[in-house]
């Protein structure tokens, strides 16, 4: 049987794969500045390290603040060196700096990606999660 995190992985991959996941706290703020429709799940990262970066734990309450504000459904999850794994391009050979992933959004998903089951499986969770008064729900992305 496949964990929660689990499928929030598969999703994000198929996001990445289709163009539709927008990294980086700036650049996720500024996307949903133009565009609150335009995204279906913000996944904040952190790990224990980021806890006391008083900056990032700032950006990360404006963005709950607006997500929960624009019926968007948000994650916390712990395991950046996991998302990196999944998300990171492996021929990156060209020494740029690797991508913010402490902020993702998945954006203006295609009609195959809107209805898959992953999708709807993290959007039932973070679903439950809200019937428990748990508002952000916390997952933590195991390194493989």
């Amino acid at each position: 049987m496949e964990t929660i995190s689990d499928t929030l992985e598969h999703l994000l991959v198929a996001a990445h794969h289709h163009n539709c996941l927008t990294a980086g706290v700036y650049e996720s703020a500024k996307f949903l500045n133009e565009n609150p429709d335009g995204a279906v799940l913000c996944v904040l990262a952190a790990d224990e390290d980021d806890e006391d970066d008083s900056a990032l734990q700032i950006h990360f309450t404006l963005l709950q603040s607006f997500c929960y504000d624009n019926y968007l459904d948000i994650l916390r999850v712990s395991g950046m060196r996991r998302l990196t794994q999944l998300l990171e391009d492996t021929n990156n050979t060209n020494g740029n700096q690797p991508r913010d992933l402490h902020c993702i959004l998945v954006t203006n998903p295609p009609e195959q990606l809107l209805h898959c089951q992953a999708l709807q499986h993290v959007a039932k969770f973070c679903e439950e999660s809200r019937s428990r008064y748990e508002w952000v729900p916390r997952l933590e992305l195991q390194d493989r």
